[in-house]
């Protein structure tokens, strides 16, 4: 006998194995007992047969409830018709603990409850296949990089100042001064761009946004490249690669938690083809005029506009130069164009709004010091971030990816909450 994963039992039909796991459901027909058990890697049926058990088995497998703890061994037998599959003829059976009212039981419950037990409802198949897309997405992410020779740059979270505006700040106290929860790890990036050419950062990201929407969370993940001599043109291309290769390969692993989840795949499918379409942001207001849409130039996209341009072609499209004033204050002016800047939103279809924000950054010192002031920034503050412009300034650019929205996305989720494990909303800190 062996001890085995769930996961890994086509590999063992014919022989005596042990599981691990808990009960996530059973029902019983005369003298069989069919256990669904779960062990984290998947599903599987375990049948126990009266006359084959003895009668502590069987009396134990009759009182295990939802979400028992237990492990069984037995013999694994093909069966085309089962999850993975394999089956499980149980032999022996053991209780680690008796679970009896779990709370969350096979009923619809209310979002709100399920939440507030989102430590148990981590359990259920919905938000498991969720997070193991989450996982892919993740390893695929730090693959792409690796493969490519960047360097992963840890960023810090507390923060001296704002990097994308003071009124989204979480503040704290830092031993009797003011810190701040950080909100994109790319200013401490591009001195690393510095030393060692091309850097990611990957990590927790935090917005005081007062937003209910179902695109935003206080606490989300970003993974965020920047790369030295990189001009506007190659981030389009680089974006553009890193958004399809991922979906690719989420579609190639995910396949049975697409199934679980009754996503629609071949609506992703054409996020795999390159290139995706590009508008300059001129041309995307027009667009939306002609729509119907009471936008002017120099106006932000709100989330019908973003999905209005981007399910045209059911591809993620890519608008470019913003104007300058809706950007953030370190973004490289367009040189045809100075009161636009060479930055880029990637919009995803299906009304999932922005996943990718970049930009060429600004190389010039005396530029970017004018801009802190034009932002009521506190220059003692950047002073670190000035220097890299005073001593070997260079040209460099990079994006930012929030990898909740990218989830929600790829799972066709309604809401970004399913798409973390501890969502944190204006309204939820708990558990």
């Amino acid at each position: 006998m062996v001890d085995a994963e769930i996961r890994s039992l086509g590999g063992f039909v014919g022989q005596r194995v042990r599981i691990r796991g808990w009960l996530f459901n059973k029902r019983s027909s005369g003298k069989l007992q069919f256990l669904i058990l779960r062990d984290g890697t998947g599903y599987l049926q375990a049948v126990v047969f009266k006359p084959q058990v003895s009668e502590q088995v069987w009396e134990d497998a009759e009182r295990l409830g939802q979400e028992s703890s237990l492990w069984v061994v037995g013999s694994v037998r093909e069966d085309k018709r089962a999850p993975g599959g394999v089956e499980l003829t149980v032999e022996d059976l053991g209780i680690y603990q008796l679970c009896v009212d779990y709370p969350i039981t096979p009923k619809e419950h209310g979002v709100a409850f399920l939440l507030d037990h989102r430590h148990l409802w981590l359990r259920s198949r919905r938000q498991h296949a969720i997070l193991r897309v989450r996982n892919e997405l993740c390893f695929a992410i730090r693959d792409f990089f690796y493969k490519r020779g960047y360097v992963l740059i840890d960023s810090p979270i507390l923060t001296p100042a704002a990097c994308e505006g003071t009124s989204t700040l979480f503040e704290t106290d830092y031993f009797g001064e003011k810190a701040y929860l950080s909100q994109s790890g790319q200013l401490y990036l591009e001195p690393a761009a510095a030393a060692f050419g091309k850097v990611y950062c990957f990590g927790p990201t935090f917005r005081a946004e007062k937003s209910k929407t179902r695109r935003h969370l206080m606490e989300f993940w970003m993974v965020e490249p920047e790369v030295a001599w990189m001009r506007f043109a190659e981030l389009l291309e680089l974006a553009e690669e890193f958004v399809a290769e991922l979906v690719a390969r989420v579609l190639d692993r995910c396949q049975e938690e697409f199934k679980r989840l009754e996503r629609d795949t071949s609506k992703l499918e054409p996020a795999t083809q390159r290139p995706y379409p590009r508008l300059d942001y001129a041309d995307a207001i027009a667009k939306l005029q002609a729509k119907g849409f009471a936008v002017q130039f120099g106006d932000d996209f709100g989330g019908d506009e973003e999905t209005a341009l981007a399910d045209e072609s059911g591809r993620p499209v890519m608008i470019t130069r913003y104007p300058a004033h809706i950007k953030a204050f370190y973004m490289e002016p367009d040189p045809q164009d100075p009161s636009r800047a060479l930055a880029v939103d990637v919009i995803a279809p299906e009304g999932y709004g922005e996943i990718i924000g970049g930009s060429e950054r600004i190389s010039s010192y005396e530029l970017l010091e004018q801009r802190i002031r034009e932002h009521n920034l506190p220059r003692e503050a950047f002073q670190w971030y000035l220097d890299i412009r005073r001593y070997g300034a260079f040209p460099h650019s990079g994006f930012g990816m929030g990898i909740e929205r990218v989830v929600a996305w790829l799972c066709g989720l309604d809401h970004v909450r399913e798409t973390i494990p501890y969502p944190r909303m204006l309204n939820r800190l708990y558990p």
